[in-house]
């Protein structure tokens, strides 16, 4: 029972930080002129090949509903940061692929977020303390897909 209190404790106390974070990164998002889950998916574009993926795997890297990002993609693509384009392995799919107005706006608002996260994250841990939050998270991330439900 020890172990389960003490899990259940450290989730709260990574949720609870992750929560106040965000909230900060969100209010300095304001200025950017890009909502956050927007530059999320630029983001997340940026980094495969191509700068393109297929909307069901853009959805396993974003926070969001399959629908949800379905609608945003919609509006992204009608104000020209992305393109929507039929997957040619499914008629079904779609792709999701990076525009050069994008890419563009992903490089503007990502050096303003890098200095943001800086601000928030980087300051308040020293580079030993970085080091080992982020052996934690994606050790605790990558655990997720040998334990069963």
């Amino acid at each position: 029972m020890a172990r389960l209190k003490l899990a259940t404790s450290a989730w709260e106390s990574l949720f609870r930080a992750q929560v106040s974070v965000i909230r900060r990164l969100n209010t300095k998002a304001r200025a950017y002129d890009l909502p956050m889950r927007e530059y999320d998916v630029l983001y997340n574009l940026s980094r495969f090949p191509g700068g393109r993926l297929r909307l069901h795997e853009l959805n396993e890297h974003i926070l969001m509903d399959q629908s949800s990002l379905s609608r945003l993609v919609e509006r992204m693509a009608a104000d020209g940061l992305v393109a929507r384009l039929p997957d040619p392995g499914d008629r079904r799919g779609t792709v999701v692929e990076l525009t050069e107005r994008g890419a563009a706006e992903q490089r503007r608002v990502g050096a303003q977020h890098v200095a943001a996260i800086g601000k928030f994250v980087g300051a308040a841990l020293t580079a030993d303390e970085l080091r080992t939050l982020q052996r934690l998270c994606d050790k605790l991330r990558t655990a997720q897909e040998s334990i069963p439900d």
